[in-house]
């Protein structure tokens, strides 16, 4: 049975708010309140920011069950497995009927998130770590939310999208808290020494055993992360607002599901669909920054000619070449081995397109491409049983996906690396390295360090807020 959603559009100037501003008039007003941004608004298409609250539906995945919640109807709870998975979640999308509204961007949709651990319901995988309890959430969320603003960076417009069932005036009510509500702010504090999973000289050994799976020919490549905790008091939104500060990126995102947070700073897509074009961007080969321009020029130099960086990087083009064939024709390498320089990193990034096939499915395209290849490694099944094995624990949300499914077909998903799990004042992150036959284990390790020291900074910012 279908769902109609009576959709309103409401536009104001928005040139005295910002996207932070605006989330933290509402978070405190309506539930699961989140906000998704991006760093790169020089264009018109990368100038939209979201934030939403007030799910009136939601498809919720955990190990033993799906449960859908929908708009006047009772929740309904279905076993879960391999089959059901993408096929209940295409179900729920499919299920609303909305107004057309011309509009020059994705306004309506599902938001939400799939965990690493989805890949047991996506791929013939079973895991055999448990999840440990300060990283157990469930495995997938997606939602349906009543109020969609749409920011607009590019020319200081703000767009309120409302959802109903039913034939209602627009709610004001949300405007007058976007011109009279306070913003609320509480002071953010860590407790505590930094804690890791693995100490260096453990990490150090797990590479030597990456590496020896690679000169086995078990595997090309194999990307096994290390895991940090910091205990914290007070206000997480401190920690985003630092770390979109020290580390701006494409994708940057906070989640607020009441029980747990997920928010970060992601430099990657896992996917883009945007009129049945859909992208992956693979992101491998990694130097660190020095701080100062030239040097970081020239060891960007350095990073395109490193036997070990480039060839790392060409076989995770290879598997985005791979994953999207499984759902398009026409596919191609439009852009290979392009520098990008971020915060703390310098990556070499390429771009793979594909035209998606009559018959495809967005949502089973997703997770056909699911995890990503940089967060595994290739051959992917492979990668993803060595990595249940020598990771001691589930990944949980670390290397899953974050962002919206539009009700058009339109996707824009996020890898969340440089992220943070914040559950119970605890708060979760993680990084791995890409093992080849060449790694040095030291190496890996460093590199893990850098792509942590972005987290690590905004931690340490956030308490001078």
């Amino acid at each position: 049975m279908k769902t109609k959603l009576i959709t309103k559009h409401h536009k104001i100037i928005a040139d005295m708010h910002t996207p932070v501003s605006i989330y933290l008039k509402l978070r405190d007003h309506y539930s699961e309140t989140i906000l998704l941004e991006s760093s790169e608004y020089q264009s018109k298409e990368n100038s939209y920011s979201y934030i939403c609250c007030e799910p009136i539906a939601t498809f919720q995945a955990t190990n033993e069950s799906i449960e859908v919640a929908n708009p006047n109807s009772e929740k309904r709870q279905i076993p879960i497995s391999k089959e059901s998975f993408v096929k209940e979640l295409s179900n729920f999308i499919s299920s609303f009927n909305t107004d057309e509204i011309e509009l020059p961007f994705c306004y309506n949709g599902v938001f939400g998130y799939s965990s690493y651990d989805t890949i047991e319901f996506a791929e013939d995988l079973q895991l055999h770590q448990e999840v440990k309890k300060h990283k157990s959430i469930p495995l997938t969320i997606f939602s349906v939310y009543r109020y969609v603003l749409v920011f607009d960076q590019y020319s200081n417009e703000l767009h309120l999208i409302e959802n109903n069932t039913s034939e209602e005036n627009f709610d004001s009510s949300i405007l007058d808290l976007l011109k009279n509500a306070a913003s609320s702010n509480f002071p953010f504090s860590k407790k505590e020494n930094e804690r890791s999973n693995f100490t260096d000289s453990a990490y150090e050994k797990l590479v030597e055993k990456g590496v020896e799976h690679c000169q086995r020919g078990d595997v090309f490549q194999l990307v096994l992360s290390r895991e940090f905790n910091q205990e914290f008091t007070g206000d997480d939104f401190n920690v985003y607002r630092a770390l979109r500060m020290v580390n701006p990126s494409p994708y940057l995102f906070y989640f607020d599901y009441t029980n747990f947070k997920l928010f970060g700073s992601s430099p990657e897509a896992q996917i883009r669909i945007t009129d049945r074009i859909s992208e992956i961007h693979p992101i491998a080969g990694t130097y660190k920054r020095t701080g100062f321009l030239e040097e970081d020029k020239k060891l960007a130099d350095q990073l395109l000619i490193d036997p070990k960086e480039n060839a790392e990087h060409m076989m995770l083009v290879d598997l985005a070449r791979n994953d999207l064939s499984r759902n398009s024709t026409n596919v191609v390498v439009e852009k290979l081995c392009e520098i990008q320089f971020f915060s703390h990193v310098i990556h070499m990034v390429s771009k793979v397109t594909g035209k998606l096939d009559k018959e495809s499915n967005p949502v089973q395209v997703i997770y056909d491409s699911f995890p990503a290849g940089t967060l595994a490694g290739a051959p992917k099944h492979k990668a993803m049983t060595l990595i249940d094995k020598y990771e001691n624990g589930k990944r949980s949300f670390y290397g899953g996906a974050i962002g919206y499914i539009g009700f058009n077909g339109d996707v824009n998903m996020a890898i969340m690396i440089r992220s943070f799990l914040s559950k119970n004042n605890l708060l979760t992150y993680q990084a791995g390295a890409g093992i080849v036959v060449n790694s040095s284990p030291e190496n890996e390790r460093k590199e893990i360090n850098n792509k942590i020291g972005a987290l690590r900074k905004a931690i340490k910012i956030a308490e001078e807020l």
